[in-house]
């Protein structure tokens, strides 16, 4: 069976008889008051480094319309938006109480004329054919329900030369780095999420949707598979985050 089959197995709440996709929602709208502090917490702040190394791969596109997948409180929209100066940028996600917290945010930045939040799903995204010149993700597609019917309706919404910029957890394999790594995300992750979040669910279904979650050479392969070209993967970090970088 292939990561990208048991992915799509795991889910936060494992006695719960809802779909992996409204889990999910119902997952980030609990822990939404806290997501923004528990990510820069939880990562030392290197999660905001990953962010702008990711946004360095679309600065010679200079995209004008943008579409940032599972948005969530919009930090990667915000910081697009900031480097790339797009005229636009539109942010999906599953969870309204993640979306609430975006628009708050983007209100205070001042751009709320730049960037617009939504209630939208990755597998089925409400706009035409080669809408937007650039779609971005950060931590996002490892949640999704069907990670190819997901991929295929990003490059179906994006325009010939445009580009998909993934930026995804993933397992280190180098001594100590891997060793540390997982003790971190699998004891110590649930207990800030239990602590700090009231939910330990939450947290402790990260490490195991990063261990599932294809990677390397065969999240390319799978890149591939759903239409896109010039796949390739960068690890940062010890192979602790990668980003993928493909084109229409």
């Amino acid at each position: 069976m292939s990561g990208k089959l048991n992915v799509e197995k795991i889910v936060p709440y494992t006695e719960s008889k809802l779909s992996k996709k409204e889990q999910i929602a119902t997952m980030f709208d609990d822990i939404a008051h806290r997501y923004d502090f528990l990510n820069h917490f939880m990562s030392l702040g290197i999660d905001i480094i990953w962010r702008k190394k990711a946004l360095g791969y679309l600065k010679s596109l200079q995209p004008k319309q943008m579409l940032d997948v599972a948005t969530g409180t919009g930090d990667f929209a915000i910081m697009a938006a900031k480097r790339l100066q797009p005229d636009h940028i539109t942010g999906i996600d599953i969870s309204e109480g993640m979306l609430s917290h975006g628009r708050e945010k983007i209100g205070k930045a001042g751009l709320a004329d730049k960037i617009s939040l939504q209630l939208g799903d990755s597998e089925t995204i409400s706009f035409p054919d080669k809408t937007f010149d650039a779609i971005t993700v950060a931590f996002g597609v490892r949640n999704f329900e069907n990670l190819h019917k997901g991929l295929t309706e990003m490059n179906r919404v994006l325009k010939p030369g445009g580009k998909l910029v993934i930026l995804e957890f993933s397992n280190p394999t180098v001594f100590p780095i891997k060793q540390f790594y997982n003790l971190y995300f699998r004891y110590i992750t649930p207990l800030f999420g239990k602590w700090i979040a009231k939910s330990q669910a939450a947290y402790s279904y990260l490490p195991e949707s990063v261990k599932a979650f294809p990677q390397g050479e065969e999240m390319c392969n799978i890149l591939k598979n759903t239409g896109f070209q010039a796949v390739t993967c960068k690890t940062l970090t010890f192979g602790i985050c990668s980003i993928y970088v493909a084109s229409y």
